[in-house]
């Protein structure tokens, strides 16, 4: 096969032999022989820190990725990136890292794999922002490739019933509210995360890797194995799914498949339709609009709706429902979830996948959904019909748009004064000190992307709204995002943000707020007139921020209704 790593490393003979050799020199002291310099080079990208669960074992699962290279007689590089989690730095000053570092992240694989000018990649990952930036590199420069989930938590037990992270956030907020005591908030912190893996829910890290095993670029089935075993070991499946993937690379490499071949437009209706069905995080349409930018595909918040109107909530998953990832893995995972959508019409079964097959060719012989459970509900009779989970809205709060998370709710409108905040945690100490009240609308601005800058996630507050019982009776809204792990009455990505002059930033304490779903509308109760009064006296806050990534960040971002790119 022709290699682009030639560039690299030349051959004995060739016209560039003695230019080349000083990086033939140096790859010799690293392990190389004279028969390796005519093998393809795969980057292995490894986005590894012992801070997290998460993101523990990935550097595990690279050193065996490494191996597998070698058995499929090639060579590999592996290197590791920055990895920020947002379960350790919710609430914090850190948490403007997080999505920044998604961005980082994917420039850091850009980096090491277009200058070594490697044949292939190979990408892990493991929390959140790990997903989109393992593949955004790879789209950008239609390079050969794919990517590998490194695998969810198990559920931890306590007095029989399954925890997550988000259940330690809400007891937070249940401890303040006085409803259980110390011991109780204790228990729940040591018994949430039993080994490593991402957050167990649907939440964003496997919202997102079951978006990417259904865009077709992640092997089929990976997305809801477990990470580690019960002994916290490297599970058997995960294993496996290092084996298959490396396998599956050289078959790209060899057919000269590339991700452009694979991250079409209907691919990515595919994955909405598969985060649509599952009760997914709002994050994926953060990072399914910045992939799809990645990838030159022309998609925008209004395909959301579009899909959305036709595909019914069926996964009965935490945090507003009762299951984790390891359950729906026990009953065939994605692929089974897929076979139920593409009988029904409601995938493209005509999309390449990195298998080198179709979608439908992938799900021919998947069995159908297992009866007597309510892990999946059927299409027949789903959790929530349509339009009952993720819903993008528009009006004079939000003219670019903003993503309600319903997740199942009855709820067809909230009107209600607005407690306004200019940071998240102003909001979390009127949350635990008991001053906000039903009906109440509680606004937190000036944490997009620009004016966060990095655009936090609310789960500290949201989950304390829940915690004191107020999950039903108060809004929050944010030009900020929320965690996968968020439920309640929640609209963020609010665009344009505070920091640019969106209508956010006028909003004043007890002005009335209105959240209309039948009309899919968020509105202050303002003329237009007094709109533009209030924002002609309207200055944009200074930011602290003036050297560094973050300052760097808050120059080149984009709105969050266009993914909140930098490139």
């Amino acid at each position: 096969m022709k290699k682009r790593s030639d560039k690299l490393t030349g051959t004995p003979g060739g016209n560039n032999w003695v230019k080349r050799s000083p990086a033939r020199a140096m790859l010799r002291a690293v392990g190389f022989t004279d028969e390796d310099f005519e093998k393809p080079i795969v980057t292995v990208a490894c986005p590894y820190t012992n801070a997290t669960p998460c993101n523990a074992h990935i550097k595990e699962l690279g050193e065996i990725a490494l191996q597998e290279v070698e058995k499929n007689n090639g060579k590999g590089f592996i290197f590791g990136t920055p990895v920020v989690t947002d379960g350790e730095t919710m609430g914090m000053e850190g948490m403007k890292y997080s999505l920044v570092s998604r961005d980082l992240i994917a420039d850091c694989i850009e980096t090491m794999h277009e200058a070594y000018a490697a044949d292939a990649a190979f990408t892990l990952s493991g929390c959140d922002k790990t997903i989109p930036a393992a593949l955004m590199p790879l789209a950008r420069n239609n390079s050969i490739g794919l990517t590998l989930y490194g695998g969810t938590i198990l559920p931890g037990k306590l007095h029989g019933r399954d925890l997550t992270i988000v259940n330690t956030f809400e007891a937070v907020g249940s401890y303040a509210a006085g409803k259980i005591s110390e011991k109780e908030l204790y228990d729940v912190e040591c018994n949430s995360c039993p080994g490593n893996g991402a957050c167990g829910g649907m939440f964003t890290a496997n919202t997102m890797s079951s978006a990417i095993e259904a865009l077709g670029m992640s092997i089929p089935g990976s997305a809801s194995h477990p990470a580690v075993d019960t002994k916290n070991r490297i599970s058997a499946k995960k294993l496996q799914d290092v084996k298959t993937s490396i396998e599956t690379l050289f078959m790209l490499l060899e057919k000269n498949i590339r991700v452009k071949d694979i991250m079409t437009k209907k691919a990515f209706e595919n994955a909405i339709t598969v985060v649509l069905a599952l009760g997914g995080s709002t994050n994926a349409v953060l990072h399914l609009l910045a992939l799809a930018h990645d990838t030159d595909v022309p998609l925008i918040l209004d395909d959301f709706t579009r899909i959305g109107k036709k595909v019914p909530l069926l996964g009965n998953f935490k945090p507003f429902g009762a299951y984790a990832m390891e359950d729906l893995d026990k009953i065939g995972g994605i692929p089974m979830v897929m076979k139920m959508l593409l009988d029904k019409g409601l995938l493209h079964g005509d999309c390449l996948t990195v298998t080198g097959k179709t979608v439908a060719e992938n799900l021919k012989n998947i069995g159908p959904r297992p009866k007597n459970q309510d892990i999946i509900y059927s299409l027949e009779n789903p959790f929530a019909p349509p339009m009952h989970h993720i819903i993008i809205l528009r009006g004079n709060l939000a003219p670019d748009g903003a993503v309600l998370k319903l997740s199942g709710k009855e709820m067809k409108k909230h009107t209600g004064p607005a407690r306004v905040f200019n940071c998240e945690e102003e909001a979390l100490d009127a949350i635990l000190q008991g001053r906000i009240k039903k009906n109440d609308v509680i606004v937190i601005r000036y944490e997009g992307p620009k004016g966060g800058p990095g655009m936090r996630e609310m789960l500290s507050p949201s989950a304390a709204l829940m915690g004191a019982g107020l999950g039903k009776d108060v809004a929050l809204i944010t030009d900020g995002r929320f965690s996968g792990g968020t439920h309640g009455i929640m609209v963020g990505h609010i665009a344009p943000e505070a920091q640019v002059g969106g209508v956010l930033a006028i909003v004043n304490e007890g002005d009335t707020i209105t959240i209309d779903l039948t009309k899919k509308t968020i509105d202050v109760e303002l003329s237009s007139i007094e709109i533009k009064k209030r924002l002609a006296k309207w200055k944009a806050p200074k930011s602290q921020y003036t050297r560094g990534i973050l300052a760097k960040y808050a120059k080149l971002v984009s709105s969050a209704s266009k993914g909140a790119v930098t490139s």
